[in-house]
């Protein structure tokens, strides 16, 4: 359980190291931070992150700074001696157990409350089945009939092959492009099934906040729920090292407001799965 429970802490606290280009992205040195992301629930994460970020300042600057004062102030050249009785101060042994303690179990609480709300999985509006292969992504929208796969765009794919001799610079979004974007309505509890068909891989979105891992045999869940007004283009990538192309399956994700999607979704049914033709003979 522990174990779990470190693993699930320390993908929470991975969500946001590494930075992709995004609608809204960073630029400066914003990059070097998390994102805050276009969900309510990658706002809450990187909160906490800056949470334990300036209470590791602070502990840094109390020890560092009772160091530094140490060394100025018990100097040799001041006649400083050494103590060599080892006779400690039981009240300062007392001060350091019990600070550290109420630190823990005072963080311990957001870290939870957070932990609990990313596996609240309830009233999901949208579902979505995501399947890892080498090398690309299948979305399967459940219960609508549209599925499709999604890989490296191929204007990308050829740039990147030994001897190309093409210009990168030129191809808009090189290597973070794909021929199939995801698409997902804006304002609605998107549930995420995820899975792989041959080896480990993980879906990473860093502006939602998810990152879950792929694994054959296995399903994962995760879930996200982009804000109204943040319609837009998003990008991730498989964050698991998943063979030697590992860094050329890109995630790309279309936010669309509601009625856009709805009609996304309509079109995408009748083109995967047209209307049968009539056999019966026409009236005379």
């Amino acid at each position: 359980m522990m174990r779990n429970l470190f693993s699930r802490s320390a993908t929470v606290a991975a969500l946001g190291l590494g930075l992709l280009p995004a609608a809204h992205a960073e630029s400066g040195w914003a990059q070097l931070n998390m994102t805050q992301g276009v969900t309510a629930m990658s706002r809450q994460i990187y909160g906490l992150h800056m949470l334990m970020f300036w209470l590791c300042v602070g502990i840094a600057v109390v020890v560092f700074g009772v160091m530094a004062y140490s060394i100025f102030a018990f100097r040799r050249s001041r006649g400083a001696v050494a103590d060599t009785t080892l006779v400690h101060s039981t009240t300062v042994e007392i001060i350091w157990t019990i600070v550290p303690i109420i630190i823990l179990v005072a963080t311990a609480v957001p870290a939870a409350t957070t932990l609990i709300k990313t596996e609240d999985l309830r009233n999901s509006q949208l579902t979505i089945r995501v399947t890892g292969f080498q090398w690309g992504w299948n979305y399967e929208y459940l219960n609508s009939g549209v599925s499709f796969f999604s890989k490296l765009a191929r204007d990308s794919d050829a740039a990147r092959q030994l001897g190309s001799g093409a210009d990168v610079t030129a191809i808009p979004h090189y290597l973070l492009e794909v021929d199939h974007h995801l698409v997902v309505p804006v304002d609605t509890k998107v549930r995420v099934l995820v899975t792989a068909s041959d080896v480990i891989h993980s879906w990473w979105v860093p502006a939602f906040g998810v990152k879950k891992d792929a694994i054959p045999g296995f399903v994962n869940e995760a879930w996200f729920n982009i804000d109204a007004d943040k319609a837009g283009t998003y990008r991730g990538n498989c964050a698991e090292l998943c063979g030697r192309d590992h860094g050329f399956m890109p995630i790309v994700v279309d936010a669309l407001p509601k009625d856009q999607f709805l009609t996304w979704l309509k079109a995408k049914q009748l083109e995967q799965n047209p209307p049968a033709a009539s056999s019966a003979p026409a009236a005379k």
